[in-house]
């Protein structure tokens, strides 16, 4: 299946020249069970926003400086992390802790706990809303606060899902790892971030039957974790992220009959 190219990004594709860099950055598919089929929980970011704007996103963003701090960490090892996501253990750490940070100053949603085995509870309380705050203005660090509230980063929870990188034309691009995690028990979505104008849990079903009708906008690597979700329980998420081959899938630009077009090296991922 080929993608017809917007005209935004057709008029980038035409005028492009060297590519720039593709920025670290690491987003998780927040997903629980519903009536429905697993739901995911989406937000579509406001249309002022440089990147993705209008688009429907999973909780993400770029990797900071300070997400390479040392954090109590359980689960996988960074060196194991490394080899899933296909790069040293010092990024692959930075990119857990990203995900993680950004996430939980999105959402709310926080994959840490006070040990090992547990997660935090109620993150509405104000404590967690001034430090979600704290985090997103830069005045606290990720690992500060899990130091500061003795708490145990939870990478056992995440699951590596994709790795897509944006089309060498575009003018700001992103190399973005795709983690999976299901909500944990006794946490709640709270007043998510004012990079979007929208936020809602939704069964996939629903949404890719939107995405197909033209009425949701999203990009292909949203679109594609969702085709690939859909087929899921959240309580197997984790399992089924082990079984999954993970490699960088960058799309590129072709033509057919006089038309641009965006497709990727696996056209199942569409």
């Amino acid at each position: 299946m080929l993608i017809p190219l917007p005209g935004r990004l057709r008029e980038y594709a035409e005028r492009a020249t060297s590519p720039v860099p593709a920025k670290d950055a690491a987003t998780i598919a927040v997903v629980r069970d519903g009536a429905e089929g697993i739901e995911a929980f989406l937000m579509r970011r406001q249309s002022s926003m440089a990147f993705a704007a209008g688009m429907y996103v999973f909780p993400g963003g770029g990797v900071h400086e300070d997400d390479f701090g040392v954090v109590d960490w359980t689960g996988p090892s960074p060196e194991e992390f490394g080899e899933r996501l296909g790069c040293a253990p010092d990024l692959a750490h930075a990119l857990v802790v990203a995900a993680v940070r950004e996430t939980f100053e999105e959402t709310g949603v926080l994959l840490a706990g006070p040990d090992a085995d547990t997660v935090f509870g109620d993150t509405t309380i104000p404590e967690m809303t001034q430090a979600r705050e704290d985090l997103e203005d830069h005045r606290l660090g990720f690992a500060e606060f899990l130091r500061r509230d003795r708490l145990v980063l939870r990478a056992d929870l995440l699951g590596v899902w994709a790795h897509w990188i944006t089309p060498a034309f575009e003018p700001r691009r992103y190399d973005t790892r795709f983690f999976v995690a299901a909500l944990p028990d006794g946490q709640r979505i709270d007043s998510v971030s004012g990079e979007a104008d929208r936020s809602l849990w939704a069964p996939l079903t629903r949404v890719l039957e939107r995405v197909d009708a033209g009425g949701a906008a999203m990009l292909p690597p949203t679109v594609a974790t969702c085709r690939e979700l859909v087929e899921h329980r959240a309580g197997e998420i984790l399992a089924a992220s082990l079984q999954r081959t993970v490699t960088p899938i960058e799309p590129r630009i072709v033509e057919v009959d006089g038309e641009m077009y965006l497709q990727t090296e696996s056209q199942e991922h569409l």
